[in-house]
């Protein structure tokens, strides 16, 4: 597994049953992995939103006597002599390099395809394929219906919120939908958790990428696949998660038997049409 911070928490974090006030602030610590070994349980409260007993008994619910003892492993467990170059990436590089180890975490857990081939097999089985992203995960869900389009023959984005949200979900299930696909980024929208508990409520087998699996959303997905934001520049940055939604594609278009005869279907008419410079 990566050495990052953000691998380190996550893995100390597994295995444990945390409350929702808890996977709060383990989300916001591996979102602040760097710093997370530096912070008082006053500043983690306060940058989790919750109160500083609740860091407490985080800590104590993570086996430590308390949050001094947890912050005294975090501090023991980290690199040394980690400097070097990158002592000299300026803000922008930093940006990029943090990014680049987001992909490598990525890397290494797709080691095992197992979750995303089973997420693969559940979206190809959607009669009708709902796709949710709101506000900074919009991009995300448009890109992957965009190019799903192509191979699946019902793909229903899902990018807007308001009341007509779960009216959408409704259609998608009279349509024959039996999964929802959501890209799930910071800041958490209160919206998209409703939507996947309305989802779920009717039926819909949630497959969810996430960008951590202590997201607000995880409580309500059946899958979910992490994959890290940068969080260096003054907006986070989503390439892990647009890789693991072309990733998604490829295990879904594996089980779509006709997914090749679409795509050159769709070749040969833009070819007629002069869609694209050649």
């Amino acid at each position: 597994m990566s050495d990052s911070p953000a691998a380190r928490l996550q893995q100390l974090f597994e295995g444990h049953r945390l409350t929702p006030t808890q996977r709060r602030i383990a989300h916001c610590m591996v979102r602040r992995a760097a710093d997370a070994p530096f912070l008082s349980s006053v500043e983690l409260a306060e940058l989790a939103g919750v109160s500083q007993p609740s860091v407490t008994r985080f800590a104590v619910a993570l086996g430590f006597d308390g949050y001094p003892a947890l912050r005294k492993h975090l501090r023991e467990v980290a690199p040394t002599g980690a400097g070097g170059a990158a002592d000299t990436y300026n803000e922008y590089q930093q940006a990029v390099q943090a990014e680049i180890e987001n992909l490598r975490h990525l890397s290494e857990l797709l080691a095992d395809p197992s979750t995303v081939e089973r997420a693969g097999r559940l979206l190809a089985a959607s009669p009708a394929l709902p796709v949710l992203g709101l506000r900074a995960a919009s991009s995300q869900a448009r890109g992957f219906a965009y190019f799903a389009a192509k191979v699946h023959p019902d793909v229903r984005l899902l990018d807007e919120g308001g009341t007509m949200l779960a009216d959408r979900i409704d259609a998608a299930v009279r349509a024959g939908a039996s999964a929802l696909l959501c890209f799930a980024l910071p800041r958490h929208p209160t919206e998209v958790v409703e939507a996947l508990a309305y989802a779920r409520s009717v039926g819909l087998t949630v497959v969810t990428v996430a960008d951590s699996a202590f997201a607000p959303v995880a409580h309500h997905s059946d899958v979910l696949i992490p994959a890290a934001v940068g969080t260096g520049l003054a907006f986070d940055t989503a390439c892990a998660p647009m890789l693991l939604g072309r990733v998604l594609l490829e295990a879904m278009c594996d089980d779509l038997p006709d997914a090749q005869a679409r795509l050159e279907e769709f070749d040969a008419r833009a070819s007629v049409r002069g869609l694209f410079m050649e």
